[in-house]
């Protein structure tokens, strides 16, 4: 797996001190286990496989840590987890967790996230989707129960309160 330079995580104290003592960098953390992250790090089982998984999905170029923890917001702690799976379809049930339709670019994130969980292809990035999907959409639109408001608008309203 290509590394990229810039990754992003929040570690509490406690597991910033535990990586500088065990000597380990972020970007090294795909190397172990989840099981060994754990030990490593003192955590519980279900934060270790969240850090494996928040860097193991910013691995894939253009996708961030929001989206990582998107990912995870849905049940998927791995790249594995994508394959097979359809970006399209992920849409449409992020959209229903979220209660909001999204921005446009986030489908184009799925699809590349699934393009390289299915091909390990890492010349792409997230906007070279966005002809596939605009035609996808064209020709198949979207399911009867996608929510009515968009991500904006939801937006709006927080910040009126």
């Amino acid at each position: 797996m290509k590394t990229k330079t810039t990754i992003k995580i929040e570690l509490t104290d406690s597991e910033k001190q535990k990586m500088r003592v065990n000597k380990i960098a972020i970007k090294d953390i795909p190397n172990y286990a989840v099981d060994e992250i754990e030990v490593l790090l003192g955590i519980s089982s279900e934060r270790a496989r969240e850090i494996y998984a928040l860097i193991e999905f910013q691995m894939i170029p253009s996708i961030g840590i929001r989206f990582a923890e998107d990912l995870i917001s849905m049940g998927y702690y791995s790249i594995n987890d994508l394959k097979g799976k359809d970006g399209a379809m992920l849409t449409d049930e992020f959209e229903l967790l979220k209660g909001y339709w999204i921005d446009p670019c986030v489908e184009n994130q799925f699809r590349l996230a699934v393009h390289y969980a299915n091909t390990g292809d890492n010349s792409k990035k997230w906007w070279d989707f966005t002809e596939e999907r605009k035609k996808f959409r064209l020709e198949n639109g979207y399911p009867s129960s996608r929510p009515q408001k968009a991500w904006h608008e939801t937006l709006q309203i927080k910040s009126k309160k």
